[in-house]
């Protein structure tokens, strides 16, 4: 199995929306207005797409809320969620 590329969703302070990043090249995948946008309605799964990902989701203050994986099968075995 290949390794899982990561990501981050932070809110960037400059400008007043939330950042969806790579966590190597820290280029941008995409932005958004707000939060919400970003995690309803399988939004990361389709900009992720065939090939997913992990998802870091940071709180308003930078502390780590949650972290998510897309892609089918894409879940590491040793778990807990």
């Amino acid at each position: 199995m290949a390794k899982l590329r990561k990501f981050t969703l932070s809110h960037d302070k400059k400008i007043g929306d939330w950042v969806l990043k790579h966590d190597v090249s820290h280029r941008v995948k995409k932005r958004f207005d707000n939060k919400t946008d970003a995690l309803t309605g399988g939004v990361l799964d389709k900009i992720l797409g065939a090939e997913g990902g992990s998802v870091k989701i940071k709180k308003l203050n930078g502390r780590i809320q949650e972290e998510r994986t897309y892609g089918k099968g894409r879940d590491p075995k040793r778990s807990r969620g």
